[in-house]
């Protein structure tokens, strides 16, 4: 089976900063990957650079998605392929529904495919997907995060992802800012979306191992320095936990 997303050599800087230095990676369908690392090290770079973000030009090597060079392929296209970047800090529009930005997204996610659908059957998505995640259908009537508490916020990346329906998901730090119960929360939200899209890969980026103990990731990387160092199992996450990123 080819690889969703296999990383070879990729290098990026911004402006005169070199960041990633030579990273390899391979995602097949389905599987969950963690990467790992302290501050600086390069986590959410990699996740700005896989989806093509302008600021950051790629140095060197390639980024192969479904067996195509995407390097320089714009990210709009990147999105359209199927590939979702779920932000740290996701952005507040005031004045945007988030249910017309999810409309405008999933046709054009799905552009001149048989997945276009017209506004009545958009409406009925949306619900099923609301009820699936147990949001109140209020939630998509709100300004797109405008107001939304930290869980709220990454509750709305959730729901994006559920419809969507991504290849790959890259989830930079979605953890980030929540307390417990708002930790459960999204983790049970994210379980429920992978149930209903198996084949979709996740590269899950954190610097906690508390969003592992919901979601179990196939293998878990260390990033230092712009390089990933080590690799391993579910278990490595528990070592770093113990005894942190040492040298």
């Amino acid at each position: 089976m080819p690889a969703r997303l296999k990383i070879v050599g990729l290098g990026a800087a911004i402006e005169d900063t070199q960041i990633l230095q030579r990273v390899d990676l391979s995602l097949q369908p389905g599987e969950v990957h963690a990467i790992m690392g302290p501050n600086g090290s390069g986590k959410s770079t990699l996740a700005q650079v896989l989806m093509g973000h302008p600021s950051y030009t790629v140095t060197g090597g390639s980024i192969v998605f479904d067996g195509e060079e995407i390097g320089h392929v714009a990210t709009h296209l990147r999105a359209r392929k199927g590939m979702f970047l779920a932000f740290q800090y996701p952005y507040e529009i005031e004045g945007l529904p988030l249910k017309d930005l999810l409309r405008t997204a999933y046709n054009a996610r799905y552009a001149n495919t048989d997945k276009q659908i017209g506004i009545k059957a958009f409406h009925d998505l949306i619900q099923q997907k609301l009820t699936l995640l147990g949001l109140d259908p209020s939630f998509v009537e709100r300004g797109v995060n405008a107001g939304f508490s930290g869980g709220e916020k990454k509750q709305a990346e959730v729901l994006q992802l559920a419809v969507l329906q991504p290849k790959l998901a890259i989830l930079d730090e979605i953890d980030s800012g929540l307390d417990v119960d708002a930790l459960r929360r999204v983790c049970n939200a994210l379980v429920t979306v992978k149930k209903e899209n198996p084949d979709m890969a996740i590269l899950l980026i954190t610097h906690y191992n508390r969003i592992l103990d919901y979601i179990v990731p196939d293998r878990v990387h260390i990033m230092k320095k712009g390089c990933i160092t080590q690799s391993g199992d579910s278990s490595l996450a528990k070592v770093i936990e113990h005894e942190g990123y040492s040298e």
